[in-house]
Order: C-alpha cells, then sequence, then structure tokens
C-alpha cells in the first residue's frame, strides 16, 4: 500500500502514461526509419530489383502496378537512403562552383542562377571562394578526385604559368565559366567579349567620338585581350586611329578605375569618351569625374562592361554591355552534367551580349565649347 497523497500517485499514473506514449511515438519513428526497400517490395508484391530500378527511372511498370508500388510507399512512409542510391549509381548528385570572389555582384548572381539550374536537374551545388589563390584551386580539383562531388564548374580571374592547366588535364568533368585557361580539353561557356567591346566603341563612334580611351581588363586575361581586340577592329573599321596612350590594361576594380582616370582627366588634353572595360572600373572614372567636376556625359561620355545590378542607379545611369549570366550559369551546368555520360569531345559555347543605352554617352563638345 502507497503512502503518498491521492493527488501525487495521480500525478505519477500521468507522468507513467506520458512515458510510455513517448515510447511509441519513439517506436513509430524506429520503425519508420527501418522501413525497407524489401518491405515495400513485399507490400506491392514485386521483387526488390524490379522495385529498385522503377524508383530509379530504370523500369517502366503498368500503370496499376506503379500504383500498388506508390501506394506500399505512401502506407509505410518508405524514405530511400539516399547515400546508399548515390553508392549504387556512383555519384554524389552535387557539384561544386568555385568563383574569385563570393561578394562580388557578378559572381552572387551567377552562383545563384547555376544553383537554380542544378537544382532543376536534381543537384546540390558547393560554393566556395578561391581568392585569386592558384592553391585553392588546385584544392577544389584534389576534392574532385576524391569524389566529394561529380563535377566542377571553375571561374578563374588569374593568368596561369601552366601549373591549374597541368591539373584540369587529369579531370574531364570540369567545365571553364567565364575566363579560360590554355590547354586543357575541357568544356568551355563564355560570352562574347569581343563583340560586346565592338557594340560599345560603335556606339561611342556614332555619337561623333574619336578620342576614345579603353581601360580594359588584365593583358594576361582572355576577356581582357578579347575586348581590347572587339575595340581595336571597331575603331579600324571606322578609320578611328587608336593612340596607345590612350589604352591601358589593368585589374577589373574601382582603384585601377580612379587611377586611370587621374592620370587622364587631370590635364586639359583629355579623351572626350572613355570604354571602361567593367562596370567597377567605370564606377572609379564617374567618381574621379565627378571630384573634378567634369560633367557626364556633357563633357566626358562613359560606357562600361558587365551591366551589374548598380549600373542602373548610378548617376548618371551606366550606358553599358549585358552579359547574360542567367544564360551563363545555365549552360555551364547543362555542359557539366553532358560530361557525365557523353563521352563527345567537350563544347565552347560564346552567349550573345548586348549594349543597354543609359543615359552616360553624348555627343562630344567641341574643343571651344570644352574650354
Amino acid at each position: 500500500m502507497s503512502l503518498r497523497p491521492p493527488r501525487q500517485r495521480q500525478r505519477s499514473i500521468w507522468r507513467s502514461g506520458v512515458h510510455h506514449d513517448r515510447q511509441r511515438v519513439q517506436q513509430n519513428r524506429w520503425a519508420t526509419a527501418m522501413t525497407t526497400l524489401s518491405d515495400v517490395a513485399r507490400e506491392a508484391g514485386l521483387s526488390t530489383a524490379a522495385v529498385s530500378r522503377y524508383l530509379n527511372s530504370k523500369l517502366d511498370l503498368p500503370n496499376e502496378t506503379k500504383a500498388r508500388v506508390d501506394a506500399a510507399i505512401a502506407k509505410l512512409d518508405y524514405r530511400p537512403n539516399q547515400m546508399a542510391r548515390r553508392l549504387t549509381m556512383g555519384r554524389t548528385e552535387a557539384i561544386a562552383l568555385l568563383v574569385p570572389e563570393i561578394t562580388n555582384p557578378f559572381f552572387a548572381a551567377l552562383a545563384a542562377a547555376i544553383e537554380t539550374e542544378a537544382r532543376s536537374h536534381g543537384y546540390s551545388v558547393y560554393l566556395s571562394s578561391s581568392g585569386g589563390s592558384l592553391d585553392r584551386e588546385i584544392e577544389s580539383l584534389q576534392r574532385l578526385s576524391e569524389r566529394h562531388m561529380d563535377g566542377l564548374i571553375l571561374c578563374t580571374n588569374r593568368p596561369d604559368d601552366g601549373s591549374l592547366a597541368a591539373q584540369l588535364e587529369r579531370h574531364r568533368n570540369v567545365v571553364l565559366a567565364d575566363e579560360d585557361v590554355a590547354g586543357p580539353q575541357l568544356g568551355r561557356v563564355f560570352v562574347d567579349n569581343r563583340l560586346g567591346a565592338k557594340l560599345a566603341t560603335r556606339h561611342l563612334i556614332g555619337f561623333g567620338h574619336r578620342d576614345i580611351a579603353i581601360i580594359a581588363g588584365p593583358k594576361t586575361l582572355f576577356s581582357g585581350r578579347e575586348r581590347l581586340a572587339g575595340f581595336r577592329e571597331a575603331m579600324a573599321k571606322a578609320n578611328v586611329p587608336v593612340d596607345k596612350r590612350r589604352v591601358f590594361q589593368g585589374s577589373y576594380s574601382m582603384d585601377y578605375g580612379r587611377q586611370v582616370a587621374r592620370s587622364l582627366l587631370a590635364g586639359p588634353a583629355r579623351p572626350t569618351a572613355i570604354f571602361a572595360c567593367s562596370d567597377f572600373v567605370a564606377t572609379g572614372v564617374l567618381e574621379v569625374a565627378r571630384a573634378l567636376s567634369i560633367s557626364v556625359p556633357d563633357e566626358l561620355s562613359i560606357i562600361g562592361f558587365d551591366d551589374m545590378p548598380f549600373a542602373s542607379m548610378l548617376s548618371p545611369g551606366l550606358t553599358t554591355v549585358h552579359q547574360p549570366v542567367d544564360d551563363l550559369g545555365k549552360h555551364a551546368v547543362r555542359a557539366l552534367l553532358s560530361t557525365f555520360d557523353d563521352p563527345s569531345p567537350p563544347e565552347t559555347r560564346g552567349l550573345p551580349v548586348k549594349l543597354v543605352v543609359r543615359d552616360s554617352v553624348a555627343a562630344p563638345r567641341t574643343s571651344k565649347e570644352r574650354r
């Protein structure tokens, strides 16, 4: 006979009931977790192999049989063991994306486009930043060799001395996006940098500009060389000579834009227009022009390249070459996935660009008006 008060005994009974309820819930959870493919096959009246092939889209069943399998899955609350499935298929169902800078709006937009496209094909994306480091780029290739992921989309922003190319030669399931690395036979997806530069230069020439400076990208980068080549071709076609003192090649940064703008705009013999081969560079030029009280576009026309989200918010709005970042991401993913099963040679795809006209370009003033 218990000497505890009735209320205390009631509380003990209630606690005991709760304990048993929790046990039952936990048992149910374990039962759900332990449901196997064999259980589903037994419930549906099929072999385990047939159910497995059906779930992996390798076997087409009659509608009535499909309904039985689906009903068995729902009844038993079966959840496939993804790790076992991936081991069976020999894939991780994940790809990696390595970019130079995650904080750069261009690469952030590219990463978003790649993730959306990869997810539509059932793949996850591991995003990391190299910071322009060769060691980090090689580390990503090593992880690929260790099968931490099925493939890699690589965006580099530095010249290669052959070290990265030598590592890339050992891989097939890699796609180069945005910039090139000479040598390895890999899939490549770029925008048409040369065409973009032609469009920008023709636009300035069409407004009557002849004294045009170009701030191109690094001479060692594919995009920098292509954009400078497009500028030269457009100038030659219009019979406008290129003054080598108006040609600058350096990083795609605001600091480099500021540096060049200070030397170009400090004296009276400044150009009437500047083609900045990056919106970041163009922003640096705009900043210096504003500091020197040079009106854009009345006294100086500026045109950019990229069409970053901030380009339309600058004052004045920046006329620039639009890169189709969403298409770049989509085609990079599709090119990578094609390497998993297709032995044919990888393709190089150049995506079209277009000029977005805003308010930073106008006809040049005469020398007298400028004075």
